[in-house]
């Protein structure tokens, strides 16, 4: 047996809400809404991964979410002017990540990042 994904779900009365963030703001595909659930994502091939930590690094809180795009300042830049709480950063991380922390529509901590 192979794990072939692995799904986060977000609980919310309102998932229209999450279109601005993942959809507009972050360019997320909306791959399924039967309306009491949307699912965002990529039609391109990503690999199935599950972080389990104490903390964030830097001694940040752990993120609820992390999302990897090929532009963190854009990505910064986007949020930023969409109205998004930004919690930390941008930074370059000593492991190799250049990075922000926001908070989406329901509350959630967000890890936006890159890899050097």
């Amino acid at each position: 047996m192979k794990v072939k994904r692995i799904v986060t779900n977000i609980a919310t009365q309102d998932v229209a809400r999450a279109k601005r963030f993942y959809q507009d703001v972050l360019g997320l595909d909306l791959l399924m809404d039967h309306g009491w659930i949307q699912t965002y994502g990529s039609q391109t091939e990503m690999s199935v991964q599950i972080s389990v930590a104490s903390e964030g690094g830097s001694g940040t809180p752990v993120p609820d979410l992390s999302i990897e795009v090929d532009d963190v300042d854009t990505a910064f830049d986007r949020m930023k002017s969409a109205g998004f709480p930004i919690e930390y950063g941008p930074i370059d991380e000593p492991w190799g990540v250049r990075r922000f922390y926001v908070r989406d529509p329901f509350g959630k901590l967000i890890n936006v990042l890159a890899h050097a």
